[in-house]
């Protein structure tokens, strides 16, 4: 869980260096830690999953504020709540890009809707557009990353 954890932040630094894509609109990004999350789901548990998102929105509060912290753990938490009931029904098994679609969509809206909250205004519903646009195409490329990135962490599988 530690080397997941480190992982996850390295991700997440690296994304932060990349400079900012001049297509993209303003607060849209990649979400690359959220692929180890996803695998925490996938092959670890689900309280292994949400400790990691957990632990990624503390280290989001020791670095930045609790507002930003908040609305971190607001989108980490809702992503991975719609993950998991995607994945409930037995007779059904999502793909991993499916799965990431939905997760980054709902992570925006799980930011959207704290972001809401803390403002007490709904004028920041106009993004809502905008944010679920983008959450299906970064879901579309952590979930293609994942699918490149699984035989290397299939490797470090417990009980492999």
């Amino acid at each position: 869980m530690g080397m997941l954890f480190a992982l996850a932040l390295l991700l997440s630094w690296l994304e932060n260096m990349l400079p900012p894509a001049p297509f993209l609109p303003v607060g849209v990004k990649l979400g690359l830690s959220n692929i180890i999350t996803m695998y925490a789901l996938f092959f670890l548990g689900k309280p292994q999953a949400f400790a990691i998102a957990a632990l990624k929105s503390m280290f989001v509060l020791l670095t930045s504020s609790l507002t930003t912290a908040a609305v971190s753990l607001s989108g980490g938490m809702l992503s991975l709540c719609v993950m998991l009931l995607l994945t409930l029904p037995k007779r059904w098994k999502p793909s991993y890009l499916i799965l990431s679609i939905f997760g980054a969509v709902f992570h925006n809206i799980g930011q959207l809707a704290m972001v809401t909250l803390l403002l007490g205004t709904f004028s920041v519903a106009y993004y809502l557009p905008v944010l679920l646009v983008s959450g299906v195409g970064m879901g579309i490329l952590t979930g293609l990353l994942l699918r490149v990135l699984l035989p290397a962490l299939e490797r470090i599988k417990p009980g492999r």
